[in-house]
């Protein structure tokens, strides 16, 4: 019974983002703005994560599945692929440096802040 009101709440707030998104013709996903309201609720006690864990855990669980509509579409566009190769590779080894250099330094960040907070 947890699992499908934790999966009906993920759903609910993404089909919210969704709503907000086209409603209000805004650039960003509405699966974005569906997570972002999400949070917005668990910060504010709208939402407890414990409604949440096992949805998100059976989620998690077959995380593989998500990634086959991806690989399907590598093979559909296989042939733009092929055209686009140096724009597809730049961006991808560009994104992952910014990725591993924001981490590293919000890592950071908390780290610090917690050995603040521990003296």
């Amino acid at each position: 019974m947890a699992i499908a009101r934790g999966l009906t709440m993920l759903l609910l707030f993404q089909l919210a983002g969704e709503l907000l998104s086209r409603l209000g013709n805004l650039p960003i996903p509405g699966n974005v703005l569906g997570m972002g309201l999400l949070l917005l609720a668990l910060l504010v006690g709208w939402v407890k994560v414990q409604w949440l864990e096992e949805a998100a855990e059976l989620l998690l669980a077959n995380l593989a599945l998500f990634f086959v509509p991806a690989g399907v579409g590598v093979i559909v566009y296989t042939g733009l692929i092929a055209r686009q190769w140096l724009p597809i590779t730049l961006a991808t080894v560009l994104s992952t440096f910014v990725v591993m250099a924001v981490t590293g330094h919000l890592a950071q960040r908390l780290e610090g802040r917690e050995k603040t907070h521990a003296d």
